[in-house]
């Protein structure tokens, strides 16, 4: 029975570029939408930058530019992005639309209607310099717990402790560097606990995975709360209706987004949007999104549909985040690879492949193994399933006019039965599974050939037709692997049509074998993936990884560098440090590893360019010296580092590190 399917992905951000960890949701939702569709399913696929809040409209203001030039620049490069990984989209909006205006504003008069809005007073961090309220990354000092510097408002990076951003000792704005004041203001709420026992029912009767309906459950113990859904003036975003100087909070209208997207659509193809969206309405709506804003879609979302009178989600799907080589990407310490310096060197689909093969229906992180990456790709796409059609389409266009013969085997039969067990695993998001089950296919399909060696044949008879029916149980073999993997592999897809001369490779059409058909001449569907090709990636990313090793200070013959504010100067955190241990990097001429004791400040780790000078590294161990303590984190291929250590001197054996007077011990502030 044919199904109607709204899916979206989570809103990216309008702040920055598209990364690989991003791709791995939008490749997961693509695959599922392409097997729908194969399917002959009904299906719509919508999506939208996220548009709105401090963040840009700090970022628009730093570039000397509009908020809203902002966006449509970066939403350009998203939806490049987005096209060259091959995911199609029916729509891609912005959640600075009037549709998104029109759907907040209607989804707040409905449930303020019902009583589901509040208003009262909140007291918050103030920037008096800037003049706007402060959101907690928007504010850094030193944890209450640990005393560690340069935390941000909400959370300790060093210990884990979470606090209120009035609990920070020293507390400064990011913004400005200013010392934030408590001001007080009115903010409206929305009344989450009105729907505690809705949610209840919900999130346990199977639109959530296991283990995020347990999460929530949590949640549901501890009490919810009412949300803060406004935030004050100066705020990029939708205004409140009737309420001057107040503005929706970008998590407001962002999965209302999805509704506005949806709306653009319907207007451009003549779709009925409420029958799609009524309370009662027969279609389906997924949302993919990652684990990290679960609460936002469990809770909040369906409240909100449920408040104003609309349908709730029929799945909310959660996925885990993208390791590289087993390292957690983090966007603020700049350890990703970006969508377009990938696709600057390979083609989408060898990742797309690789990211199907790991990804399941659970929300565990998945880790790209470059090296493992290069290898399975080659493995299976090139040596396996490329394989079977370039070694039997030789042989049919050669000598037998291009034409397969008309065969049965029940390599065949299995194969096409293969297809429910598969088609099940795409359904339940299983793609992993399905990949292995298709990969033991052509394994089986291979074996075949090796074992029946057509070429052998050829050495005695060109035409024996022993030849034809081997090649053509082999072809035919190819078109189902390639209807299998059509969802992850949709350009490859499209030259096997090609190839093939067939009209299409929707899901039943295995069923059908092409029997008497003519084949076109072969063409290289893929290329091997070279690990110089992945190395040029890593290397091109790396260049906002690396950091400078060392702070060096101006030797006598060097001018003088410009002057600076002693604001800028006190920013920078000097700390005494004991050199607990020192050696040599593999791989790096230059480079030290340095363990340093800061005393309660703890043990830092810290890639140190002085391996010229210091012959024996030994020699460093028991000495103290200077390092800057509040230099952020960077991942370099050796490990992170952690800080950087002074020292003086034109550079390679003439270098020296800065030591304290005796009496200076780890963890003292230089001053």
């Amino acid at each position: 029975m044919s199904r109607r399917i709204l899916v979206t992905s989570a809103l990216p951000y309008a702040n920055g570029p598209i990364h690989l960890g991003h791709m791995v949701e939008y490749i997961q939702t693509d695959i599922w939408v392409r097997y729908q569709r194969s399917c002959g399913h009904e299906v719509h696929y919508v999506c939208a930058d996220d548009a709105h809040g401090t963040a840009i409209m700090l970022r628009a203001e730093q570039q000397g530019i509009s908020p809203e030039a902002l966006i449509a620049a970066v939403a350009a490069e998203h939806q490049r992005d987005f096209a060259d990984f091959l995911v199609a989209f029916d729509h891609y909006h912005s959640t600075h639309s009037e549709e998104n205006r029109h759907y907040s504003a209607l989804i707040y008069e409905r449930l303020k209607a019902a009583g589901h809005i509040r208003t009262r007073p909140v007291q918050q961090l103030f920037d008096p310099e800037k003049g706007l309220f402060l959101a907690d990354r928007f504010i850094k000092g030193q944890c209450p717990k640990c005393h560690a510097d340069d935390q941000y408002g909400d959370s300790c990076e060093r210990c884990g402790a979470t606090y209120a951003a009035t609990e920070l000792k020293n507390a400064r704005s990011t913004i400005s560097g200013a010392t934030p004041v408590l001001r007080e203001s009115e903010h409206y709420f929305f009344e989450l606990p009105h729907f505690a026992d809705m949610l209840a029912t919900w999130t346990r009767q199977g639109a959530l995975q296991s283990e995020v309906a347990n999460k929530l459950g949590e949640w549901f113990a501890s009490g919810l709360a009412a949300w803060d859904i406004s935030r004050d003036a100066p705020y990029f975003g939708f205004e409140i209706p009737g309420a001057k100087g107040k503005y929706f909070y970008v998590w407001l209208d962002a999965p209302i987004g999805y509704m506005a997207s949806f709306q653009a659509l319907c207007t451009q193809q003549g779709i009925d949007f409420d029958d799609w969206w009524r309370a009662d309405s027969s279609s389906e709506l997924y949302h993919f999104i990652g684990k990290d804003i679960v609460y936002f879609h469990a809770l909040f979302w369906p409240a909100m549909l449920e408040g104003a009178g609309f349908r709730k989600p029929s799945g909310v799907f959660a996925h885990g985040f993208l390791t590289v080589d087993g390292t957690k990407m983090s966007k603020s310490r700049g350890t990703f690879i970006k969508a377009r310096t990938y696709l600057e060197h390979l083609p989408a689909e060898p990742l797309r492949y690789y990211f199907a093969g790991k990804l399941n229906a659970g929300i565990e992180d998945i880790d790209l193994n470059l090296e493992d990456f290069v290898a399975r790709v080659n493995a299976d796409l090139v040596g396996k399933v490329v394989n079977i059609a370039s070694r039997c389409a030789g042989f049919i266009n050669r000598s037998f006019a291009h034409t397969l013969a008309t065969v049965a085997h029940p390599l065949l039969d299995a194969a096409v039965a293969a297809g429910d067990s598969i088609g099940q695993a795409y359904e339940k998001r299983e793609y992993a599974r399905a990949v292995r089950e298709i990969m033991a296919l052509a394994d089986q399909a291979n074996q075949y050939i090796d074992e029946h060696k057509p070429w052998a044949l050829a050495k005695t008879n060109a035409q024996d037709e022993r030849i034809a029916e081997i090649c053509s149980i082999g072809i035919e073999l190819f078109r189902q692997l390639m209807t299998y993997l059509a969802p992850i592999l949709p350009q490859m897809a499209t030259q096997v049509i090609t190839f093939l001369r067939i009209g299409d490779l929707h899901w039943e059409s295995r069923r059908r074998l092409l029997g008497r058909h003519v084949i076109a001449d072969f063409q290289a569907l893929m290329q091997r993936i070279e690990m110089k090709q992945v190395e040029a990636i890593t290397e091109a990313s790396r260049e906002t990884l690396s950091p400078t090793p060392v702070v060096v200070a101006a030797s006598r013959d060097e001018a003088i560098l410009p002057t600076i504010g002693i604001d800028e100067f006190l920013a920078i955190d000097l700390r005494i440090a004991r050199i607990v241990s020192a050696s040599r990097v593999e791989g790096a001429d230059k480079l030290l590893c340095l363990q340093l004791d800061l005393g309660d400040a703890g043990m830092r780790q810290v890639f140190a360019g002085v391996r010229q000078a210091y012959a024996d590294p030994d020699a460093l161990v028991g000495r103290l010296t200077l390092m800057v303590a509040n230099l952020q984190p960077r991942k370099m291929k050796f490990g992170v580092s952690e800080g950087m250590v002074l020292a003086a001197g034109p550079g390679g054996e003439e270098l020296y590190l800065l030591s304290p007077d005796s009496g200076a011990r780890p963890g003292m502030r230089a001053r």
